[in-house]
């Protein structure tokens, strides 16, 4: 295999991790950024998908004692109990769409017109949500109603489009129902744990197949590049987005979309 394509396997890592925990889309960014490279991973977009978890074990890692509190808290501690369930609750929506509609979205979405139109329109949501956002209600995930949750989990069925963002769409949402900046921000990260587990999972089973040691190597070398800069930024943008909020990810977004469709089409 080149070494060209390693290089390539390595920077779109850490494109990955870098772009995971932000609301600009980081499929949407792996689908951009394999177009310009001209990359050729493994088949099915298997590549696309599979290294993000590098950059949610990441987030296992920076929050373990948060999450380990939960794990040995579920038998006796109803706060633990509580977080558990607003997890899984958000989780369900995009665990069955997913599943559902897997093979339309690899097909028709994963292309970076696509991208590019969901990334300037995001950014344009996004402006102009900042805009609506209510005063805060809701300051810890333990005290997150199972309806909330569960609408969070609907919000983020939007990000089966590639170029919405999973975070942007459940942060967006999140605030919008009033819930604080920083406790959205990190209900995000906790729900990238079982949505992107669980894409992982079914996409490796759908692909395995298709897969040999070439592909493994590529794909180990973007888990790893994703999971460090996953574990350098996420910290980052949590003091960032309670001090700034989004509008300068929303600026982005449209001004990387734009520019990525001047590419295609002019």
């Amino acid at each position: 295999m080149l070494i060209d394509q390693y290089l390539d396997a390595a920077l779109l890592g850490l494109i990955e991790g870098l772009t995971e925990f932000l609301p600009v889309s980081s499929t949407g960014h792996l689908i951009i950024f394999d177009t310009l490279l001209g990359f050729e991973g493994p088949p099915g977009k298997v590549f696309e998908v599979v290294i993000q978890l590098g950059a949610i074990l990441a987030i296992c890692t920076v929050y373990f004692a948060r999450l380990w509190k939960v794990v040995t808290g579920l038998k006796d501690d109803p706060g633990a109990r509580h977080f558990a369930m607003a997890v899984i609750l958000a989780f369900l929506p995009a665990m069955v769409l997913g599943a559902a509609l897997h093979g339309v979205i690899k097909a028709v979405l994963f292309n970076p017109t696509v991208v590019s139109v969901a990334l300037i329109l995001g950014g344009v949501a996004i402006l102009m949500a900042e805009r609506l956002v209510p005063a805060p209600r809701y300051h810890q995930i333990e005290r997150f109603p199972a309806p909330l949750a569960l609408k969070i989990g609907l919000c983020q069925c939007l990000a089966l489009v590639p170029g919405v963002s999973r975070s942007g769409a459940t942060i967006l949402g999140s605030l919008l129902m009033g819930v604080d900046r920083r406790t959205a921000a990190e209900f995000s990260f906790f729900l990238a744990i079982p949505t992107m587990a669980g894409a992982t999972v079914y996409d490796l089973y759908k692909n395995w197949s298709l897969m040999n040691v070439d592909s493994a190597l590529l794909i180990g070398v973007g888990f790893v590049t994703a999971f460090i800069a996953a574990a350098l930024v996420v910290k980052v943008l949590v003091d960032f987005v309670g001090r700034y909020g989004f509008a300068p990810f929303a600026w982005y977004r449209i001004a990387i979309g734009s520019g990525m469709l001047a590419f295609l089409y002019l």
